[in-house]
């Protein structure tokens, strides 16, 4: 069975990820890119699916011992585990190195005082578990071989195998370092060059050592913020500049439910806002590689824009179930693909022209077929600003006038008016000026309960919805406003769980809600981190720190973050590490930080 959500670490070469639980197991690793079929997927099935466990031995009928303690080496994605045992103490080290060739996963095992006896246990399964391949040796190393895919298995240590899983069992004693790798390679293609571990390793280190060089936040708050920035860096698909949201699919949003999606994706919402803090921390490569992967997967259809893209750009991402894996603790469907590629969710216009509106304003090289596409982003909404959508939440029920989403739709025509009157680029000035009063007025009319006076999700509901919580933020209305203000507080009385985390919008548990889904959902982090923006924009920073490091003390031992808190199991759920938590926590920091408001 698979451990808790956070008891995984995260390792990844920026193009794909895997995760390491505290047992020493590798449970989830898609190859050879983020979106790929998993070669290890005993994330959301059994070890029938694929894993690959090394660590100390253990008795065949008892569970593999966790880790002792476990840490990031430094500022870097470079894992090492200790276990102390009767026999003594080892360490495992855990990383994939930024590649130029074959994608690695490179394990080096190294004693530490006394003689422990150790086993690697390997059992690749290509397809998402489904397909067991072809294992024999090829001049010495192991290649398990499926189709288009194979798998080289490389350890100077004996290997045997049995029950379709390749073993090793060796003993460590203090100074002894041995290392295990396995490379990914077209299987019509020749052998990926043998490994070199070592050199390997220190090329990995010095990588992460001078990108994190050049973050420019030195506030209180460091180690969180380096600690999301290098998550973020590890998200990011390097060929093309495109970021996922998170490199798993189907992690459960309710355990047993079905609120299960593939985030392998590229969503345009979740890399804006990416971007955003990636810039206010001074990674303007990151930003410029994001904002030509944009130009290249709108291409000269802004019209036809869709809510996400593959890593490459791809549009076409079908959903579909694997009907063999039984799900991350038995939480079903395991959906890839995902189905709301092709949703209308009008806000997007706004993330993404907020998006190109800071790089313009943090002085990225101009791009004038940005420029191109902010204008052409606005005169579509020029005539659909006013439909109903499916909102930031891809809800599945009917389509709504949400109001994050005409907030949004208000965003873009306002950053894209700021962009005219800077002279760097030309546009209908007066007309788009019209067009944002009438945005405005229409929101604080139709979007706002006067009775209780806050705004609502959707135009006549009374349903309360987070985002909202984005108002101030976006400036569409200034924080000390009346209606801004009744807002949070009406929010923190309806959407806060009892430990003072935020829902996205109420659920109905076994009963279709607003999203056309059964089931209930943990509070959502982002809107959590939302809230405590909120709090300190408003004058109440004691209140925004403390809720500011209850979050901080969600994180895994690792600092990492899953979409959601479950209040009643406490723990993490959802798909994991996800880009939407760790992205607000920088942006709150920075704002906490700016504002004096941290407690040491």
């Amino acid at each position: 069975m698979a451990g808790r959500i956070e008891d995984y670490a995260l390792i990844g070469d920026m193009q794909t990820a895997a995760l390491v639980c505290r047992d020493g197991t590798v449970d989830w690793l898609c190859l050879p890119r983020f979106d790929s079929h998993a070669v290890f997927a005993g994330l959301l099935g059994t070890e029938e699916h694929g894993f690959w466990r090394l660590g100390p031995a253990h008795a065949a009928d008892a569970e593999p011992p966790t880790a002792s303690r476990r840490r990031y080496r430094g500022d870097s994605l470079i894992l090492e585990s200790e276990w102390d045992t009767p026999r003594g103490t080892v360490r495992v080290t855990d990383f994939m190195p930024p590649r130029d060739g074959a994608p690695q996963l490179i394990r080096i095992v190294e004693g530490v005082s006394g003689r422990v006896p150790m086993r690697s246990a390997l059992r690749m399964r290509f397809s998402y578990g489904r397909v067991v391949p072809w294992v024999h040796k090829h001049e010495g190393r192991t290649v398990a071989v499926a189709g288009p895919d194979s798998v080289w298995f490389d350890t100077e240590c004996e290997t045997y195998g049995k029950a379709l899983t390749t073993y090793s069992d060796f003993t460590v004693t203090p100074g002894d370092r041995i290392a295990f790798t396995i490379s990914w390679q077209p299987s019509h293609k020749e052998p990926p060059p043998l490994p070199e571990p070592e050199p390997s390793l220190q090329a990995t280190e010095e990588f992460w050592r001078e990108w994190v060089e050049h973050c420019t936040y030195h506030g209180p708050y460091r180690e969180a913020v380096v600690r999301s920035l290098i998550t973020l860096k590890a998200l990011t698909y390097a060929p093309t500049g495109g970021i996922v949201a998170a490199p798993t699919t189907s992690l459960p949003e309710h355990i047993g439910g079905v609120r299960n999606w593939d985030y392998r994706y590229t969503w345009l919402r979740d890399a804006a806002i990416t971007l955003s803090s990636l810039l206010r921390t001074g990674y303007r490569d990151e930003a410029r590689a994001w904002r030509e992967w944009l130009l290249r997967a709108v291409a000269g259809d802004p019209e036809n824009l869709q809510i996400m893209y593959g890593i490459a750009g791809e549009r076409e991402l079908g959903e579909a179930e694997l009907e063999w894996l039984p799900g991350y603790e038995n939480s079903a469907p395991v959906r890839v693909g995902n189905g709301a590629a092709h949703q209308l969710q009008l806000d997007v216009y706004g993330e993404v022209t907020e998006a190109l509106h800071l790089a313009h304003m943090t002085g990225l090289a101009r791009n004038d077929y940005a420029s191109l596409l902010q204008l052409k982003l606005i005169r579509y909404l020029e005539d659909h600003w006013d439909e109903p959508d499916e909102g930031i939440w891809e809800v599945r029920g009917p389509r709504r006038h949400f109001v994050h989403s005409k907030v949004m739709a208000w965003v873009a025509v306002d950053r894209t008016i700021k962009l005219i009157e800077s002279g760097d680029a030309d546009g209908p000035l007066e007309k788009w000026r019209e067009l944002r009063d009438d945005i405005h007025r229409d929101v604080c009319e139709k979007g706002y309960d006067k009775e209780r006076n806050t705004f609502t999700q959707s135009y006549g509901s009374k349903e309360l919805d987070a985002s909202l919580l984005l108002i101030p933020q976006m400036g569409f209305l200034p924080p000390d406003d009346k209606r801004v203000i009744g807002t949070i507080e009406a929010i923190q009385r309806e959407l806060s769980t009892p430990d003072g985390f935020i829902l996205r919008y109420p659920t109905s548990g076994e009963d279709e809600g607003v999203d056309g889904l059964p089931g209930d959902e943990g509070a959502f982090l982002a809107c959590s981190f939302w809230m405590a923006d909120d709090l300190a924009m408003i004058g109440r920073v004691d209140e925004a720190r403390k809720l500011f490091e209850k979050l901080l003390s969600l994180r895994n031992d690792l600092g990492l973050l899953a979409e959601e808190w479950d209040p009643e199991l406490k723990r993490q759920v959802g798909n994991f590490p996800q880009a939407f938590s760790h992205v607000p926590l920088i942006d709150t920091a920075l704002r906490l930080t700016a504002s004096g408001a941290y407690g040491g």
